[in-house]
């Protein structure tokens, strides 16, 4: 899993039919204290994030297809959970 931020959204003007009808976004990586650690993903939205939200994405390949339903789509990174806070204890 990987905390980020949302920084933007990417729009396609021809799209793959996996991505058809979802939203692509740029997520910015933060480190475990929420400040921004360099980097960025491009992930689909399952969850409805906006810009500026704090997210967690699960990058890896084959768990973002089980989650999206389509075991052979082009798909590395999809955004699973949207973060309220962040603490230390």
């Amino acid at each position: 899993m990987i905390l980020g931020r949302i920084a933007g959204r990417v729009v396609q003007t021809i799209q793959h039919p996996a991505t058809e009808k979802r939203r692509l976004l740029i997520v910015d990586r933060l480190g475990p204290d929420g400040e921004p650690s360099g980097g960025y993903l491009v992930a689909v939205d399952s969850v409805g994030a906006g810009p500026g939200e704090m997210v967690l994405v699960l990058d890896e390949g084959n768990g973002a297809r089980q989650i999206l339903g389509w075991k052979d789509a082009p798909i590395r990174s999809v955004i699973v959970g949207i973060v309220d806070d962040i603490t230390n204890s």
